[in-house]
């Protein structure tokens, strides 16, 4: 390849590990969540509602940056397995108010494993992976501010 492409080589591009570590990163997660019923969005949007209990969709896509049609068959699966439920805000009917259940808040508990259990297949010093998530946080904040 010229120089004149070399921007076009993967090697040269911040996109392409992110995409290859997320999806090398999900897959890891799978054995670990198929006990809990759980798909990885799932998982995501459950730590989500341990951490605050109750959000609207619009406040929870963002907690995940996850769009409503994404969100929304989500949400229908966690409320069918009884983890969370859904109702219309009183202050403004376009709105829902996800909640989590009692049952959701116990599956918190066998949750609890996970994070550990992640945290041993990624070889990486604490200090690196906190540095990393630190890097992937700024990155994340820099869309915020377009």
């Amino acid at each position: 390849m010229s120089d004149k492409y070399a921007p076009l080589r993967l090697e040269h591009q911040l996109c392409f590990p992110l995409y290859a570590a997320s999806k090398e990163i999900v897959r890891r997660y799978k054995p670990m969540l198929d006990p809990l019923d759980l798909t990885y969005t799932q998982y995501i949007t459950m730590m989500a509602m341990w951490e605050h209990q109750s959000l609207s969709v619009s406040e929870l896509g963002e907690c995940l940056y996850l769009n409503s049609a994404t969100l929304t068959p989500v949400l229908k699966r966690l409320e069918a397995k009884g983890y969370i439920s859904r109702r219309r805000s009183t202050e403004d009917e376009r709105s829902v108010i996800v909640s989590i259940t009692p049952a959701g808040m116990k599956l918190q508990d066998e949750a609890l494993q996970v994070p550990y259990a992640m945290g041993a297949c990624v070889n990486m010093e604490p200090g690196e992976a906190l540095k990393l998530k630190q890097l992937l946080d700024k990155l994340l904040d820099s869309f915020d501010e377009e």
